[in-house]
């Protein structure tokens, strides 16, 4: 028993009059096979050398016949093209066929958009069976919505067939300013965007969501009493946690931004998200290791993927503290050089750290405000790129050897309390962030990070309904002294003392 095989482009009349012949044979033939392999035009010079190739044959033209012996085993016998076939079936069978030129073309038509139907239904089919991610983004006239958005829905995070249903979220916010965002996003075509819309008010938010990105940012206002801004933070996050808790999937994996209070934002959305695992809900203190990253390869002379495993420690958008102890830069020039993949200590290049402890820090923590007073236009870059970041080493896990600052639930680790928000230094595996117990860190550290916790327990502990108005207004004022130049200051008085003595 032989088997043919006709391959050509599915425009080709030459091909379509080989296919009608090789039919006919099948029909009339017991002993006679034939497999049809259609190719797309454009596709079609590429797959036919990568065929002879294969094979070790040469054949420039459509159809390329070839004759697979069944009964044999071994590779398939070249027969050659159009005219080699037509030779072949006469000489041996006996069959010419009087098929017209004209009705050569009118089926390769007809093939050709057959194909093309096929594939879009084939196309359907799978999309069909891929159940799109539902991503709600909180803040979406957020300046790092626009920048984030074409990433989230280009297949590079999530895969290239994963389809997108994209949700954006704006509380209290402009419809027309969301209604032109949502026609801008409709406007790229992406081929995975299954669907998009839009919403300003909390009604009936993160419905059935995969990933929420929350990049609302509430500051306390400055012209408002203090324990009132708190209140209006505390209502509006234990009302966010709760809708997440309502609506969403409950694996959903959330990341809260901002650049105010975000430990105890997050603290009050997980008293309303109290069945989701406190493990997928995280802060992002990401960006602040980026922009202390592009400081230090500022100074130091280099490219900022050059300067690696920077630590943030601490209560992210009130406290926190830069670690260097672990930082290494790589292609440094100096006179001592290493094999490839070498790299010096950031503090042993410094060699500097009262500027470490003291200017460096400052100028880490007014970095952004300093940033946003010299842009003309809201910035997002950073936030977006954090972001992206953060979701790509979640779902594909962090690099060999590289660290990541991330705010996320303590179980007791480095002396921090369990339970409590803390920005500690994490690598991702299988889908689940891992604290880096294995860093070892100075007592000087730790008695910083000891001030953040005492810090955080005040802001935890700031319960409305059992305190008077003047205990409020002291745990506050209380609360905002510790800001990180005066921690340090604190900590360096802890030490002169301890010299002194």
């Amino acid at each position: 028993m032989a088997k043919f095989v006709v391959a050509g482009r599915t425009n080709c009349p030459y091909c379509a009059k080989c296919e009608m012949v090789a039919d006919y044979l099948a029909q009339s033939l017991p002993d006679f096979n034939v497999h049809k392999i259609g190719i797309h035009p454009e596709n079609w010079q590429s797959w036919l050398q990568t065929t002879c190739t294969a094979n070790n044959w040469e054949h420039e033209h459509s159809p390329i016949i070839w004759r697979e012996l069944v009964d044999r085993g071994g590779k398939g016998s070249l027969l050659g093209g159009f005219n080699e076939f037509m030779e072949y079936v006469q000489g041996y069978y006996g069959y010419f066929s009087d098929m017209q030129t004209d009705s050569m073309i009118k089926i390769a038509k007809e093939n050709f958009w057959t194909s093309i139907k096929e594939q879009q239904d084939e196309m359907s089919m799978r999309k069909n069976q891929i159940k799109p991610m539902s991503i709600w983004i909180s803040g979406a006239l957020n300046t790092a919505c626009s920048i984030l958005i074409p990433i989230l829905i280009s297949g590079e995070i999530f895969g290239e067939n994963q389809l997108i249903n994209l949700n954006l979220l704006d509380n209290e916010g402009s419809m027309s300013l969301l209604n032109g965002l949502q026609m801008e996003v409709e406007d790229m075509a992406c081929p995975l965007l299954h669907k998009v819309s839009v919403h300003n008010s909390l009604r009936k938010p993160f419905m059935d969501a995969d990933i929420i990105i929350i990049l609302d940012d509430i500051a306390p206002d400055e012209n408002q009493p203090i324990e009132d801004s708190y209140k209006s933070i505390i209502n509006l996050y234990q009302n966010i946690g709760v809708k997440i808790d309502t609506f969403a999937k409950s694996g959903v994996r959330v990341i809260v931004t901002g650049d105010h209070v975000l430990n105890f934002k997050i603290h009050n959305l997980l008293q309303g998200a109290i069945s989701i695992d406190r493990n997928n809900i995280i802060a992002l203190s990401t960006q602040l290791e980026g922009e202390t990253k592009a400081l230090l390869a500022k100074k130091l002379k280099v490219n900022i993927q050059d300067v690696k495993n920077v630590i943030v420690w601490g209560n992210i958008g009130r406290t926190t503290y830069i670690d260097l102890h672990r930082a290494r830069v790589h292609r440094y020039e100096n006179a001592v050089w290493g094999p490839r993949g070498f790299s010096h200590s950031v503090m042993e290049v410094i060699n500097d750290s009262e500027w470490i402890e003291t200017e460096f820090q400052e100028a880490v923590h007014s970095h952004r405000t300093i940033l946003q007073q010299m842009a003309i236009r809201p910035i997002g870059l950073s936030l977006a790129n954090a972001i992206y970041k953060v979701l790509q080493y979640w779902y594909f896990d962090s690099p060999p050897g590289e660290i990541l600052s991330l705010g996320v639930i303590s179980k007791g680790e480095f002396n921090i309390p369990a339970g409590l928000m803390f920005s500690m230094p994490v690598r991702f595996c299988g889908g689940k962030w891992v604290i880096q117990t294995d860093i070892e860190i100075s007592k000087k550290t730790q008695r910083k990070l000891q001030y953040i916790v005492q810090e955080l327990k005040m802001e935890e502990s700031l319960d409305f309904s059992h305190i008077t108005e003047m205990d409020m207004g002291n745990s506050l004022t209380s609360v905002a002294e510790h800001s990180p130049e005066s921690i340090g200051e604190i900590v360096q008085e802890e030490d002169k003392a301890k010299e002194e003595e």
